[in-house]
């Protein structure tokens, strides 16, 4: 278990175009399951990784405006893909592009998530990474983490309403765009 948090390194770690990392959760977002990809390009050992919260491999530079997004998507019993900068236990970076699933019993309710997460292009990442970038930005300028995500969300949606679209369709234009 990590106690004390990692500092990035700016070493960027990749992984296969055919490789796929998965993790599964509980419903409080607690690592239940993560495939050997995920221990390998988040360095953690899974002794340490399974029963940890899933976002011991938060990147620092990510926007909380995207997970609030995620967790209100999962929330609505929906399926989200998202392009995401995760740090590994040894401080480098690595980005994904996650599809995260809601998990159900039996009876309809949700016992937890399934996350799949492939190699984003470049051309996304870079495109993606400018959004963030401007996210951050207005997350920083608030002195209070509410009033931060709030303002990230806020940029984030005058985003796409520039655009003319959801995240969703952000997302799925970065990936069928040029390189891919």
């Amino acid at each position: 278990m990590r106690t004390t948090r990692t500092r990035p390194t700016g070493i960027e770690r990749t992984f296969g175009d055919h490789e796929m990392i998965v993790t599964k959760t509980d419903p409080r977002g607690v690592i239940t399951y993560a495939n050997d990809v995920f221990l390998r390009v988040s360095a953690i050992p899974e002794h340490e990784a399974v029963g940890q919260p899933h976002n011991v491999i938060r990147h620092p530079d990510m926007p909380r405006a995207v997970f609030k997004l995620l967790w209100d998507t999962l929330e609505e019993q929906k399926e989200i893909f998202a392009y995401v900068l995760n740090l590994a236990a040894d401080g480098a970076h690595y980005w994904v592009l996650a599809h995260v699933t809601p998990s159900y019993d039996a009876g309809g309710r949700i016992v937890g998530y399934h996350s799949n997460r492939r190699r984003p292009a470049p051309a996304a990442v870079a495109a993606v990474a400018d959004l963030y970038a401007k996210l951050r930005a207005a997350e920083a300028r608030e002195n209070h983490t509410p009033d931060a995500v709030a303002a990230g969300f806020q940029a984030l949606q005058d985003t796409l309403d520039e655009r003319g679209m959801d995240y969703d369709e952000l997302v799925w234009s970065l990936t069928n765009g040029p390189g891919r």
